[in-house]
């Protein structure tokens, strides 16, 4: 984990270098408390994809819990119907 004081943000290159050497995120305080996180736009956008991607399992599980799930074999023939194949 990386952290840093926020008067170290003025120097916005050492912030990427750091950025990119943490492979995650760095964390800014202020006054020794937590204030932002910066991070790589490539560690957040892979950090949401397994957000979103936990999201969906997370609906599916409900959905199974609750029981709104089919079968493949009514599943093929709805689809069959609906399309005509």
């Amino acid at each position: 984990m990386t952290i840093i004081p926020m008067r170290d943000m003025k120097n916005t290159v050492e912030i990427e270098k750091r950025c990119a050497e943490a492979n995650g995120p760095v964390f800014v305080t202020k006054n020794g408390y937590g204030k932002l996180v910066v991070m790589d736009i490539e560690y957040y956008e892979k950090t949401m994809r397994k957000i979103y991607e936990a999201k969906l399992i997370n609906e599916g599980l409900a959905d199974s819990e609750n029981g709104r799930v089919i079968d493949g074999e009514t599943l093929k023939a709805k689809l069959a119907a609906k399309y005509g194949f």
